[in-house]
């Protein structure tokens, strides 16, 4: 088998893999999602953490900084990484608002650009769990945190709200690229799976995010077509298909109205913590 030339087309198919996500991700507005429905979970996911002032702290596919800047606060000595450069601006006007002083890089989390055990935590809130190939993100994970040192992964679950969302696009999506994998690290099997080999007093909880910002869940889906990336790229999918987007605007819909409850979603997230070999 010439290696050779199969190694630099899969590097090739990676790179190709890699500018998808970074432009679906630069769409809309995440950083008003994060801003105003899930802001709050970089807080949950900081505090669970135990970040202590000095602490060096890495946030992989940080977004906007929801916990980078959360961290930032503690006393932390933070880098927020982010595949996607384009939510950085955001997110450093966010952090000014808060008085929060911390570094912003671009970095793709399955090939990270820091040194063997570099960080006291290393997080993630709603982030890592988009990489496409999670074996190789749990590593590097592991391998950028100190032995002793804690990681903290928080991830919308399959079964809860923002799951059958995703679960609700696929048959109107295009097909994934071969071997990348849908977001699952919301699965409590398969994120012990991952971070089992690597971290030890992994502790999982399932909990719920209250969402009391739409009107009805008309309103949800209109917001969403405008500011949430994946979304938007499946409907820029289908655009010229009006049979198609009638049918998912449907399915969304009657998603949202069976969550929708007095004014009041509850998405479900998995929080998981635990301590590197």
């Amino acid at each position: 088998m010439d290696t050779q030339t199969i190694e630099p087309a899969a590097a090739r198919a990676d790179r190709t893999l890699k500018a998808r996500h970074r432009a679906m991700w630069a769409l809309g507005d995440y950083h008003r999602v994060a801003a105003e429905l899930v802001g709050d979970l970089g807080a949950v996911l900081v505090d669970a953490c135990g970040v202590r002032p000095g602490d060096r702290v890495l946030d992989v596919a940080a977004g906007s900084g929801s916990a980078a800047i959360r961290a930032a606060l503690a006393g932390g000595r933070v880098i927020a990484s982010d595949l996607t450069p384009e939510l950085f601006a955001p997110g450093q006007a966010w952090a000014a608002e808060h008085g929060a002083t911390l570094a912003w890089e671009q970095a793709d989390a399955e090939h990270l650009p820091y040194a063997d055990a570099g960080f006291d935590t290393v997080l993630s809130c709603l982030g890592v769990m988009f990489a496409p190939h999670h074996r190789a993100a749990a590593g590097e994970l592991a391998r950028v945190c100190r032995p002793g040192g804690t990681v903290g992964v928080l991830s919308w679950t399959p079964q809860g709200f923002i799951g059958e969302m995703f679960a609700a696009m696929k048959p109107y999506a295009p097909p994934p690229p071969p071997g990348a994998q849908p977001p699952l690290w919301g699965d409590e099997e398969h994120v012990r799976d991952l971070l089992g080999e690597h971290f030890t007093d992994l502790t999982a909880r399932r909990r719920m995010l209250r969402v009391d910002r739409f009107a009805d869940p008309a309103a949800f889906v209109g917001y969403f077509k405008a500011h949430y990336g994946p979304t938007i790229a499946v409907y820029r999918s289908i655009a010229g298909e009006p049979d198609s987007v009638a049918a998912l605007d449907r399915a969304l819909t009657e998603l949202a109205y069976r969550y929708f409850h007095d004014g009041v979603m509850n998405w479900e997230y998995l929080l998981v913590t635990g301590r590197r070999h």
